[in-house]
C-alpha cells in the first residue's frame, strides 16, 4: 500500500443539491440503510472492510459447504423489515421448526427447559434443591441487581443460576457473571409478556412472539445469500458496494465529516461525501477519527468486545443429531455451541451423505484460542465432538476455520459511563449517524439492526429524527412496564379464582361453631344422661384439661370449642394459601425459565 490518496468525486444523485451518501460497513445495518437510501432516489457507496458483506451474518463457503456465523434465524415484528426480507428473498426462504438442547453433566437437557425433564436428567435431589433455592430467593431477594449474577439469581436462585447460567454465561463473554451488567440480561428480555409466556406453557398463542418462536425462516443458503440479493440490488439501482476496502480514517472539521480514507486496492483513497453514515464498531470509529476529543477517545478505547472464531467440520455422516444447535454448558470442553447447518436448511451441504457442523468457540482477538493455528483448533473441535458422544473423530474428514471480530459489544459495570461521552460527541456532528450493534454498542437483534438503518436513511432524506440510539433501549423499558402489569394481570385473574382465605377470618368462623357445638351437646348430654351409654363427651378430658359433662364443663367447652376451632381454620386456610401461592410460583418460575434461555442465547 502507497500513501498516495486518490479521490472520488460526490455525484448528484438527486434533483436537489448535491447528495452523496458514504455508509461505512457491509453488514446487516449498513446495507439496509443504503438498501433505503437507493428507495428513496440517492446513490450510495458503501465500504466493506471483508471480501463479502454481511458482517456476522456472512455466509462463508468451504469446498461447497455453506457455513453460518453463528445462527441466524429470520423473524421479526418489526413490519418494514419484514416486507424488506420479502421483497428481497421472498421463495428463497424455508420455514424451519427449532430444536435445541443443553449439553450439562454429560446430558442433554431440552431447551427450552420443561420441569419433568430436568428433574429425571439432574435427579430428584438436585431437582428438590433447585426448587428449595428458587424459594430461598423469592422470599430474601438481594437488594442490589447490579451484576448479571445478582439479576439472574433474584429471579431463578442461586442453584438454578449455577446449573442453566453462569458457566455458559462466562464461556460467552469471557468474564465473571458478577462483572457483566445485569442491563444485558434486562435488554435481552423484550417482545415478550409474563401472561404470553405462562400461556404459552398450556396453549398455542395466537400471536407469534418474538422469544417464544418455534417456527423460523431462514434462507436456503444461509444469510449471506440475503446480504449478497441486498448487494445486487443496491449495484441495480444505481449505489456502489466497495469491498475489501477499509476505512482507515476519518476525516473531520468541526462538526462535520468530509470524507473517509481508505485501504483498497493496495493504495489508499478519500472518499468524500455529503453525510455519513457508520455501522462500524464505535471504539474503532472514534480511534480512527481526525482528532477526536481527549476524553471521547479515552472512553472509547474503554469499551470491550467479545470474539469468537467457528470450527467448521464436514463429517461422513448422513444424520448426527436433530438440534439446529446445542448449547455446551459442560466446563470440560471449551466449546460453546455447536450448530448442526443440515438441519438450518439441507442446501447448505451439497452432499447428503454428509453432514457440516459449526462449533463456536468464544475468545478474544489476539488472545492464545484467537491465534491458535487452524490445524489445531480443527483437532480440538474433534477431540470435544468425540468427548460429548456427538461424532467420532475419524468421521471427521475435513476442517476449516473462520475468525469474527468485535462479534458482541460488552455491557461491564462501567459500559454506560464511557458510552455517554461518546454519544455526546458523535450526535453533535452535523452530517453523520451512527447505526447497528456494534455502531451503537448495544447487543441488538438483526432485525433492531436493520432498523437502525433504516431509520437514519429517513432521518438523512426526510428530517425525521429517530433517535438511533434508544430503537432497541425504549422496547425494552416498555417491555419491563408490560412485563409487570401483565403479571399483575396474571395473579390478579387467578386470585379471583382462587382468592385468598383469610386464616384469622375462617379461624374465628370455625372456632365460633366449634364453640357452640361443644357447648350445646355437654348440655344435651348432661340433661338427657347419656342413655345409649356409649362413650360420651367425658372422653375430651383426655385432650382438655379439667373439662367433664357438668355444668362448668360446659363453659370450658366454649373456650376449648373456640380455640380448637380457630386453630383448625387458621391452619386450613394457611396450608390452601400457601399451596396456591407455591403452585403460582411454580408456574412463574418455569415461565421466567422459558423466557429468559429463549432470549440470552
Amino acid at each position: 500500500m502507497t500513501n498516495q490518496q486518490r479521490t472520488t468525486p460526490a455525484s448528484a444523485v438527486t434533483s436537489g443539491p448535491e447528495r452523496q451518501v458514504v455508509v461505512i460497513g457491509g453488514g446487516p445495518a449498513g446495507l439496509t440503510a443504503a438498501y433505503e437510501l437507493t428507495r428513496l432516489g440517492i446513490h450510495p457507496i458503501v465500504i466493506e472492510k471483508r471480501d463479502r458483506v454481511g458482517g456476522i451474518s456472512r455466509t462463508e463457503n468451504y469446498k461447497g459447504y455453506y457455513f453460518d456465523m453463528g445462527g441466524h434465524r429470520f423473524f421479526t415484528k418489526v413490519p418494514e423489515v419484514d416486507r424488506m426480507w420479502r421483497e428481497v428473498l421472498g421463495p428463497d426462504f424455508l420455514r424451519r421448526s427449532r430444536l435445541s438442547r443443553i449439553y450439562y453433566r454429560k446430558r442433554y437437557i431440552n431447551y427450552p427447559l420443561r420441569p419433568l425433564n430436568v428433574i429425571r436428567q439432574l435427579g430428584f435431589v438436585d431437582g428438590a434443591l433447585i426448587v428449595l433455592s428458587y424459594l430461598r430467593w423469592q422470599l430474601f431477594p438481594s437488594p442490589r441487581e447490579e451484576t448479571f449474577a445478582q439479576w439472574v439469581t433474584n429471579r431463578f436462585g442461586q442453584r438454578l443460576f449455577e446449573r442453566f447460567f453462569k458457566t455458559y454465561t462466562e464461556k460467552v463473554w469471557g468474564i465473571s457473571t458478577d462483572q457483566l451488567s445485569a442491563e444485558w440480561a434486562a435488554q435481552r428480555i423484550k417482545n415478550l409478556s409474563l401472561g404470553s409466556a405462562i400461556t404459552s406453557m398450556f396453549v398455542q398463542p395466537q400471536e407469534k412472539i418474538t422469544s417464544l418462536i418455534e417456527e423460523f425462516d431462514y434462507p436456503r443458503r444461509g444469510p449471506g445469500m440475503m446480504w449478497e440479493a441486498v448487494r445486487a440490488e443496491i449495484e441495480r439501482r444505481g449505489g456502489q458496494v466497495l469491498l475489501n476496502a477499509e476505512a482507515v480514517k476519518i476525516c473531520r472539521s468541526g462538526n462535520r465529516i468530509t470524507g473517509v480514507v481508505i485501504a483498497h486496492a493496495g493504495q489508499e483513497e478519500l472518499i468524500e461525501g455529503t453525510d455519513f453514515i457508520s455501522s462500524m464498531a464505535i471504539r474503532e470509529l472514534v480511534e480512527r477519527m481526525e482528532t477526536p476529543p481527549p476524553a471521547v477517545l479515552e472512553a472509547a478505547q474503554e469499551l470491550h468486545y467479545r470474539d469468537f472464531l467457528t470450527v467448521c467440520l464436514i463429517v461422513n455422516k448422513p444424520d448426527l443429531f436433530p438440534d439446529n444447535w446445542i448449547y455446551i454448558h459442560e466446563p470440560d470442553v471449551k466449546v460453546g455451541r455447536i450448530q448442526n447447518f443440515k438441519n438450518w436448511s439441507p442446501e447448505m451441504v451439497p452432499d447428503p451423505s454428509k453432514s457440516s457442523l459449526g462449533l463456536e468457540y468464544f475468545c478474544n482477538e489476539g488472545d492464545e484460542l484467537w491465534n491458535s493455528p487452524d490445524a489445531e483448533l480443527v483437532e480440538r473441535g474433534k477431540r470435544e465432538l468425540a468427548s460429548m458422544g456427538l461424532a467420532r473423530s475419524e468421521d471427521v474428514i475435513r476442517g476449516c476455520v473462520f475468525r469474527v471480530e468485535k462479534s458482541y459489544p460488552v455491557y461491564d459495570n462501567y459500559y454506560r459511563e464511557h458510552l455517554s461521552h461518546i454519544r455526546g460527541f458523535v450526535e453533535s456532528l452535523e452530517n453523520f449517524a451512527t447505526i447497528g450493534r456494534n455502531g451503537l454498542h448495544c447487543y441488538d437483534n438483526q432485525d433492531h439492526a436493520m432498523l437502525t438503518g433504516m431509520l437514519a436513511a429517513r432521518n438523512l432524506v426526510y428530517g425525521e429524527c429517530h433517535d438511533l440510539w434508544r430503537v432497541n433501549t425504549e422496547d425494552e423499558y416498555q417491555e419491563e412496564i408490560r412485563v409487570t402489569q401483565t403479571q399483575e394481570i396474571v395473579y390478579d385473574a387467578i386470585s379471583r379464582v382462587f382468592p385468598k382465605v383469610d386464616p384469622v377470618a375462617l379461624g374465628t368462623a370455625v372456632g365460633l361453631a366449634g364453640s357452640l357445638t361443644l357447648f350445646l351437646a355437654t348440655l344435651i348430654e348432661l340433661l338427657t344422661g347419656n342413655p345409649t351409654g356409649a362413650p360420651g363427651l367425658g372422653l375430651l378430658s383426655q385432650f382438655f384439661p379439667l373439662y367433664d359433662v357438668t355444668p362448668v364443663g360446659s363453659l370450658l367447652g366454649l373456650g376449648y370449642g373456640f380455640a380448637s376451632g380457630f386453630l383448625v381454620g387458621w391452619s386450613s386456610a394457611s396450608v390452601r394459601n400457601l399451596s396456591v401461592l407455591l403452585s403460582m410460583k411454580a408456574i412463574d418460575l418455569n415461565a421466567r425459565m422459558q423466557m429468559i434461555w429463549k432470549t440470552l442465547y
